[in-house]
């Protein structure tokens, strides 16, 4: 399977240059599932001569801490898992590869599709829209457009929304392991929430935006944010975005009873592990193993990784 991974996406990419990226957010340490990611993320793009961006996705200012910022940093190098750009000397001030120093950026963007779109103020906050819009267990909310024509002057306590043009096909995109695939934004989550009630922007606003900015051509990630790909590239689309990137939608690995491994339960955390005397090939074995990706538990360096998904 990683062998051909990595052929159907140099495929898929058909001439444009591989730019992938690993984009944590500082609201916690890293864990297990964290650097199942970053194996597939360096595995690919070494194994295709590929480029990494290392991006810090603190758009979420209430919970991200810079002392988790500078652990990551910390970690990824003591794994050897050293980014193309920027340099790690790029974080000790503000960057273009840290979201909460990029505010013009997002002011521009959202500018741009206000000109074009329909974009306004929304005073719902989340129980608001449960009771509107139940959603099943585990099934997301899709907002009912309750302010969509209230005329809400932007302000302390309102979030932003693009309400989605109509008439627009559904999103399809093929996965490079998921295959085809079939979104259709406006009935998954409704108008998109753009910058929350706390001044936040949001994932998918902040992540689109980002993708473009960087000319990212391939997004390697969990199969948890598989929900979100179409209304990413339908966002980028509006935004100018010709060519979407290639998706890679890798499977998580989880805990015992079925859920997925989180900074809050501390689950399999590097500064643990770390801590017990484990060292950086062997993290990195054991990531590969529980992912599926080897078949014994084993000690894997940093330079097998590209080998592992057909490096030529």
């Amino acid at each position: 399977m990683p062998h051909d991974l990595s052929r159907d996406l140099a495929s898929a990419l058909g001439g444009r240059p591989f730019v992938t990226r690993f984009a944590p957010a500082p609201t916690g340490h890293l864990h297990l599932g964290h650097l199942v990611s970053a194996i597939y993320v360096w595995g690919l793009a070494r194994a295709v001569g590929g480029k990494v961006l290392l991006r810090i996705e603190d758009h979420d200012r209430g919970r991200s801490r810079p002392e988790f910022e500078r652990a990551i940093l910390e970690d990824l190098e003591w794994l050897g898992l050293l980014p193309d750009a920027p340099p790690p000397s790029d974080f000790s001030g503000p960057s273009d590869y840290r979201q909460s120093d990029c505010q013009r950026i997002y002011e521009a963007a959202l500018a741009l599709l206000a000109r074009e779109h329909h974009v306004y103020g929304c005073r719902c906050t989340r129980k608001d829209i449960a009771e509107a819009a139940p959603a099943g267990e585990g099934e997301e909310s899709s907002y009912p457009g309750t302010c969509r024509n209230a005329g809400i002057p932007p302000g302390p306590g309102i979030g932003t929304r693009l309400a989605w043009p109509s008439g627009l096909a559904p999103e399809l995109f093929k996965d490079a392991l998921l295959g085809e695939q079939s979104q259709e934004p406006a009935d998954q989550c409704g108008d998109l929430l753009l910058r929350d009630r706390m001044g936040n922007w949001t994932y998918q606003f902040a992540a689109a935006v980002d993708d473009l900015r960087m000319a990212v051509t391939v997004v390697i990630r969990g199969t948890d944010l598989l929900p979100s790909t179409g209304r990413q590239i339908r966002l980028a689309r509006l935004l100018g975005r010709e060519d979407p990137p290639v998706f890679v939608h890798h499977p998580l690995i989880r805990r015992s009873d079925g859920r997925k491994l989180s900074k809050a339960s501390r689950d399999t955390g590097l500064r643990d592990l770390r801590s017990a005397g484990r060292s950086a090939g062997e993290l990195l074995g054991e990531a590969a193993f529980l992912a599926g990706l080897l078949e014994e538990r084993r000690s894997l360096g940093v330079a097998e990784l590209g080998m592992m998904f057909g490096e030529r």
